[in-house]
């Protein structure tokens, strides 16, 4: 006796293609395409969940950079002197600080010189 498997079949090939909803050309709608889409699409977003840790990071040291050196420091030697002095806030909380309130910022760095 043979197995047709209508509905297991149907609704498997509609899950994936519901995923790839938004996918341009066949990759939308031929089940075999947008399957290997689907799963390349996956890859990607679990790589970059950890890339984008390091891209944040990044953008806070930038920013900190620019705003250290606007008050004539280098931004190794204010981390630097952050650690000596025990003040503990970290790159994302001090980035914003320098963006949002550049009063409370230039009181922190007066501190450390």
């Amino acid at each position: 006796m043979r197995v047709k498997r209508g509905t297991v079949r149907k609704d498997k090939h509609k899950r994936i293609l519901r995923k790839a909803k938004g996918f341009i050309g066949r990759r939308k709608s031929v089940y075999k395409l947008a399957k290997q889409a689907v799963i390349k699409a996956g890859q990607y977003s679990y790589r970059d969940r950890k890339v984008k840790k390091r891209v944040f990071r990044s953008l806070w040291i930038t920013r900190l950079s620019a705003a250290v050196r606007g008050l004539g420091m280098t931004y190794s030697a204010f981390i630097n002197k952050l650690g000596t002095a025990n003040i503990t806030i970290n790159r994302k909380i001090l980035a914003d600080i320098a963006v949002n309130e550049p009063k409370a910022f230039e009181a922190i760095v007066s501190k450390l010189k």
